[in-house]
């Protein structure tokens, strides 16, 4: 039945209470249809996530090949690091704003495309400025790119085993692919040159790019609205301000104003940002994102583990290099078991247990393994044999992250608002970038003032020999070291006391605003 308007128009009745629902209960959702194309999907975005993870590290082994054949100065060729972190945790959140607000497929492929083109700059650059500017173009697309690839994923599997596998995979690659940079840079240089390791981008992107609209489908999100420009102003502003204050720590020290003066200016930015975002109609960050203790305890772990893993590439790189003489390829593939230990932790035992396994259990277990690898790295010598000494270890810390990341990005992305997921996955990014920043610096500085305090009690005479200055760095790595078990162990301890949910059922698909 229907009642007529004056002017002809129908008006609805009401719903009859004998066939029509109950005021009192909620239609159950539908369970949302399966993507028949989302492996193939899973593919491309794995190859995106891969370039840009593996794109941190890639360039370490290479610096002293790129240094040499630029003129680079030793107080510049930290940029060529510094360039891309800058631009790439500075960036993070407002990308991930951009790609919910524009489509995330849209800012998937440009992404790629920016940053195939800025890999081709850098591996093409005639000089340092070159390089340089290459390296921050490339930390502002991956800055699109990564919200971007994460917030399809958690919006393309659904369903709770196969969302399991699929973050399996993401985990492993988010976790390893920093070692396969290492291994990837070695080979790279030994056998072409430094420049193939920008190059090598440029056939992954493309492929990623050729598989993209074919197999990506971006569920429904936002598509009105108006980007927060004050808001990406002072967030954006702040993480900058911050990672430039961080990198310029080790070299200028804690108590220069070139280091003080951005790391108040960026706390300050974060605090009006924070408020700024409460008060906002469109905020770049929701708070509510960030209020939900699970999503909170999981960013948190995130953090700690990135603090604490990333002195294990710095320091062991020169372990291997300096102390036991090893070559760039050697060195490489030294890393290949933690790689292995992450995917192995990942896919085989933390995506089978996360259905049925609290998350908290895979985090806390897997950063309680890595703080044991971390006591073990702490007890090498100048004169350790790689097998008996450094393998355990690094196996302990590959399956330890392996169980922590997997679960990590799976929960703090679940029952996500499709609206939201661009900039939930931006954040989850942010988090793990200003950790690989802040515990590149932090252990970095602690073991250079080891070092040094240990050279200035052991040497007598005006300069120290080979060996003694050996045993000084052996000897800052190791309290380093241990600095980064207690790191990792609080990491489990906070994801024992605030991750206490499981993963959702369904989660990562569209839900109301």
């Amino acid at each position: 039945m229907s009642k007529k308007r004056p002017g002809g128009e129908s008006l609805p009745s009401a719903p009859s209470t004998a066939t029509g629902p109950s005021p009192d209960h909620e239609v159950p959702a539908a369970t949302p249809v399966p993507d028949p194309k989302r492996w193939w999907a899973l593919a491309v975005i794995a190859l995106a996530q891969l370039m840009v993870i593996l794109d941190g590290t890639v360039v370490n082994i290479a610096l002293p090949s790129a240094q040499r054949a630029l003129g680079m100065s030793d107080a510049d060729r930290q940029w060529v690091i510094t360039a891309y972190t800058l631009a790439f945790g500075g960036l993070l959140l407002l990308g991930g704003r951009i790609a919910d607000l524009v489509g995330r497929k849209r800012t998937f492929v440009i992404g790629l495309a920016g940053f195939a083109a800025a890999s081709a700059l850098g591996g093409a650059a005639a000089g340092p400025g070159m390089l340089f500017a290459a390296r921050a173009l490339q930390g502002a697309f991956a800055a699109v790119l990564a919200p971007s690839a994460l917030s399809l994923l958690a919006t393309t599997f659904t369903d709770p085993k196969e969302r399991a596998r699929a973050f399996g995979v993401y985990g492993a690659l988010a976790g390893g692919g920093s070692a396969v940079g290492l291994i990837v840079g070695g080979l790279l240089t030994e056998y072409l040159n430094w420049r193939w390791s920008l190059y090598v981008n440029v056939p992954i992107a493309l492929a990623a790019l050729l598989g993209a609209p074919a197999f990506l489908r971006d569920r429904s999100g936002r598509r009105s609205g108006h980007l927060d420009v004050p808001g990406a102003l002072l967030g954006c502003g702040g993480l900058v301000a911050l990672v430039y204050g961080f990198s310029e720590a080790e070299p200028r020290g804690w108590s220069s104003p070139s280091v003080l003066t951005p790391l108040v200016a960026g706390a300050v930015l974060l605090a009006a940002f924070v408020w700024w975002q409460s008060r906002a109609a469109s905020p770049l960050l929701p708070l509510r994102i960030v209020r939900d203790r699970v999503r909170a305890g999981s960013l948190a772990t995130m953090g700690l583990a990135t603090i604490g893993m990333f002195g294990v590439f710095l320091f062991l790189t020169y372990y291997l290099q300096v102390v036991l003489g090893y070559p760039p390829v050697r060195t490489g593939l030294a890393f290949v078991p933690i790689s292995a230990g992450i995917v192995i932790g990942a896919t085989q035992i933390a995506a089978r247990l996360l259905p049925r396994t609290a998350p908290r259990t895979l985090m806390s277990s897997g950063m309680v393994l890595a703080a044991a690898g971390m006591v073990l790295l702490s007890s090498l010598t100048v004169h350790a044999q790689y097998v008996t000494h450094v393998l355990p270890a690094l196996l302990l810390l590959g399956l330890g992250m392996g169980l922590t990341f997997m679960p990590v990005y799976a929960t703090a992305t679940a029952g996500v608002p499709a609206q939201d997921a661009g900039v939930a996955s931006a954040v989850l990014n942010t988090v793990q970038q200003m950790g690989a920043s802040l515990g590149t610096v932090l252990l970095n500085t602690i073991a250079t003032s080891a070092t040094g305090r240990y050279l200035h009690s052991h040497v007598r005479g005006p300069d120290a020999d080979g060996a003694t200055l050996d045993q000084g760095m052996v000897h800052g790595f190791s309290v380093a070291y241990r600095c980064s078990a207690g790191v990792l162990l609080l990491a489990a301890l906070v994801a024992g006391l605030t991750v206490w949910h499981r993963t959702p059922k369904h989660a990562g698909h569209d839900a109301p605003a």
